[in-house]
């Protein structure tokens, strides 16, 4: 495992990555109440949650603590401080992995907060991408379970949209299915948006065949472009083979109404997993990394050399990953899931004839697991979500018992115990009991941004860490001018260094690029005097805001054309931290943007990696163009035909190929 590290200590200002915003649909409109809910309620940021980028690709032999519930049939492992990921799901009998089992926990860019790794079953609620919570420690608790035995229960407090959930996981004896009881509780008195995938990597190969029961899907690519094709072949190729495709690409599955939900991925000898669940969870969902040199890329990524590739199959509350759904005041979603084995024909399930490979999955699974069984074992959970748990075996933070502290809510079945509560948490138990934040000036951490911590703070006593604190919320709600006054009055009250930072990002976002770069450079030079400070405590976490602050300030600075000042930042930090990749890259734009390409160049051929490349992001292929160009160019201007010899005299090492969409449209 690479170490997840320390959270990014600078407030998330900036919008989440748009890889997943549609730009426009191609071909049919999708049907109303798709469009409606692709609209509806896209953060603004990922506030109150921080940036998870503290992570390496330096992995070591690492223990994690795993929880096992087993039954004489199969073995499901746990990882309650990775967001509750099931790691493995063994079938005993046949001595089979039913799920891909990544070696390696290598965290990379692809969770909304950053960390997030690849293999096993997650459970993804919040916002259109994966969980903040995908290397978050959950709750951990033993419950009864329906048949006599015991469940194993998680829970958090998910912080996007303020809400509870659980997770209830168990195995019936005798049963070759794990049942999942899942349940998101809204506790507010205005409806709240809802996201949830349950996300299942499987063993893909040439063979293996992905099946559900529809004739149609919705494909979503990184060309950002919706549009209906049919099942299973589009434009010449079967897609329900994860590598027919070369792209990586969203394939979410129209099921008619009143079909029973399911999604199996199987090998050549019709073998595999199935996933099923009653109809509170509609959607079912093929991803495929492609197999085209970027997405082959992205599997050596994300796992360890010589191991085979993965595809996943997923099942969610809508029927794109791109939608929210409302959940009404102190209303509920609940459903159950089930995942197991499955064996069918392999000549119907490979054959050329879709319906009849379909119905063959379908009656194979209507054999083992009856629709009405998983209906029944539904109803049977349902009067035990509320069961409080009988024995903690792990836990997550503080958060859920410092909203629960503020509004009093009981919550049956997901305690948030007040033991829960912790630093984090400390400096808000202070404004709920007195009505101030402590007086000291802001420093760097977590802090809630809701509604109603605003309507606290607006009744504070004004002061540096009360306005600092109140544009953060005002932000989060969308009133950005507000915000802008409040950051502006906690520098009057002295407040220094993070409230120039949320300026400078304001005019950035908003297109100022030189006034942004003036921010940035007035507060890149009041970090690196706190940082110098005599004092061990208060220069400690300046030191570790600064190579935050100057990742965040060069692409301002050479937006606006001050690229000396860029450099000057970049030689302030230590020669340990100018070595990460990150800064690598930045080092080379900045040379590039100094006229001197061939040194820029240089970084290049010596070789870095970005530990955290977001998903998505074209940087490493843009700024090797840009480097080629002017390198082709020389002091001349770039046209079509510079741009064009500059591709073809210098292509893209496999090194830096991580694009997930075709080269001609990047």
């Amino acid at each position: 495992m690479a170490a997840i590290g320390p959270d990014n200590p600078l407030p998330a200002l900036h919008a989440p990555g748009d890889v997943h915003r549609v730009e426009a649909p191609s071909g049919a409109a999708p049907p109303p109440d798709m469009a409606r809910q692709l609209r509806y309620e896209p953060l603004r940021s990922i506030l109150p949650t921080r940036r998870r980028d503290g992570y390496g690709r330096d992995r070591r032999s690492t223990d994690l603590d795993a929880l096992v519930i087993e039954n004489d049939r199969l073995r499901a492992t746990v990882l309650p401080g990775l967001g509750g990921r099931i790691h493995s799901l063994h079938h005993k009998p046949t001595g089979r992995e039913l799920l891909y089992r990544n070696p390696v926990v290598q965290p990379a860019d692809f969770a909304l907060n950053g960390a997030w790794f690849s293999g096993g079953i997650e459970w993804n609620i919040g916002a259109t991408g994966h969980t903040t919570l995908s290397c978050a420690p959950l709750h951990a608790a033993r419950v009864p379970a329906p048949d006599g035995g015991e469940m194993l229960r998680l829970w958090e407090w998910e912080r996007l949209r303020d809400l509870p959930f659980q997770v209830d996981l168990w195995l019936p004896d005798g049963t070759d299915f794990l049942y999942v009881g899942v349940r998101i509780r809204n506790p507010h008195h205005h409806t709240v948006p809802v996201y949830w995938w349950s996300n299942t990597a499987v063993p893909e190969d040439a063979h293996t065949r992905v099946l559900a029961p529809a004739e149609d899907a919705w494909h979503f690519g990184y060309q950002r472009t919706l549009r209906r094709v049919p099942v299973p072949e589009s434009e010449g190729a079967d897609r329900t083979y994860p590598l027919g495709s070369e792209f990586p690409a969203d394939y979410f599955y129209d099921l008619p109404d009143g079909a029973r939900p399911w999604i199996a991925s199987l090998d050549r000898e019709g073998r595999g997993l199935v996933q099923t669940s009653t109809d509170g969870l509609p959607g079912r969902k093929l991803f495929v990394w492609g197999a085209g040199r970027a997405g082959r890329r992205w599997q050596r990524w994300l796992t360890a050399p010589g191991t085979g590739g993965y595809a996943e199959i997923q099942a969610g509350l809508a029927r794109t990953q791109l939608e929210h759904v409302p959940l009404d005041a102190e209303g509920e979603f609940s459903w159950l899931e089930a995942y197991g084995p499955l064996a069918a024909d392999p000549a119907a399930v490979h054959g050329a004839d879709w319906a009849a490979a379909r119905d063959a999955v379908e009656e194979r699974l209507a054999a083992t697991l009856p629709r009405a069984q998983v209906e029944d074992a539904y109803a049977a959970w349902l009067p035990y979500a509320d069961q409080d748990p009988k024995e903690q075996l792990a836990t997550g933070s503080g958060w859920g018992a410092l909203e629960v502290a503020r509004a009093g809510w009981d919550l049956p079945g997901t305690p948030f115990a007040t033991a829960t509560l912790g630093a984090e948490q400390r400096p808000w138990l202070t404004l709920l009991r007195t009505g101030e934040l402590p007086a000291a000036g802001p420093v760097p951490g977590p802090a809630p941004v809701s509604s109603a911590w605003r309507d606290l703070l607006e009744s504070a006593h004004p002061g540096p860490a009360v306005e600092y604190h109140l544009g953060l919320a005002q932000w989060h709600a969308g009133d950005r001018a507000q915000a802008v006054r409040s950051w502006e009055r906690a520098l009057a009250h002295g407040a220094g260094c993070l409230p120039l930072y949320c300026l400078a990002v304001a005019e950035y976002i908003a297109g100022e690029t030189g006034h942004a770069a003036d921010r940035f450079t007035e507060g890149f030079a009041c970090v690196v005097r706190s940082a110098a400070s005599d004092d061990p405590a208060t220069a400690r976490p300046w030191r570790e805001v600064l190579p935050a602050f100057v990742r965040e300030a060069i692409p301002a600075l050479l937006a606006a054309e001050r690229a000396d000042g860029a450099a000057e930042m970049l030689a302030a930090l230590s020669p340990a931290e100018r070595a990460g990749g990150r800064f690598r890259l930045l080092a080379a734009r900045v040379l590039l943007a100094q006229g001197r390409p061939r040194e820029a160049r240089e970084i290049f051929d010596e070789g870095f990696e970005i530990a955290d490349l977001r998903e998505g992001d074209e940087v490493l292929s843009d700024t090797w163009y840009a480097i080629a160009e002017r390198l082709v160019a020389g002091d001349g201007p770039i046209d079509a035909e510079t741009a064009a010899r500059a591709r073809a005299e210098h292509p893209l090492p496999e090194r830096y190929e991580f694009r997930m969409r075709p080269t001609d449209t990047a």
